[in-house]
């Protein structure tokens, strides 16, 4: 079976839909850019219908707009040949969603796109700091904490 995984922005609102059997499908328009940017500083884009079923289409749908930012693996990956109103051929690439995650936080107008570090208080004299721990940057330091 063929798999695709990758970041992509969502090309339209997702709107669920349901078949004459009640279950729920969200097709999801997906932008996928590739390679190197063009003169204009753009990269070529590859789109992807994908459809995600059941609850997690009614749960997810409202949620994603057009131009969110996702990490998605599609399973079934598969090319599609149809006939355009006009009588001409094409093709799209499709897929079935098997994972969606979101891969940035949306910006909000009414919030500062950074926020400001917490001021350090200062410490009494007499009394030692002590520090709280830090996470691990890098899986070498990840791997030193492993109890077994």
């Amino acid at each position: 079976m063929a798999q695709l995984t990758g970041i992509a922005r969502i090309g339209r609102d997702v709107e669920v839909r349901y078949t004459p059997q009640s279950d729920a499908v969200a097709n999801i328009s997906l932008a996928f850019n590739y390679g190197k940017k063009d003169g204009d500083g753009n990269k070529p884009t590859q789109w992807v219908d994908a459809s995600l079923w059941g609850q997690r289409a009614e749960a997810i749908a409202p949620h994603l707009l057009k131009g969110t930012l996702v990490y998605v693996v599609l399973d079934d990956v598969h090319q599609e040949d149809y006939q355009t109103r006009d009588g001409r051929s094409g093709s799209k690439i499709v897929g079935r969603v098997n994972v969606i995650e979101f891969a940035a936080r949306p910006q909000q107008s009414s919030q500062p796109a950074q926020q400001q570090a917490p001021q350090a208080t200062p410490q009494q004299a007499g009394t030692p700091a002590t520090q709280s721990p830090r996470p691990a940057t890098s899986l070498a330091e990840m791997a030193d904490d492993c109890p077994f």
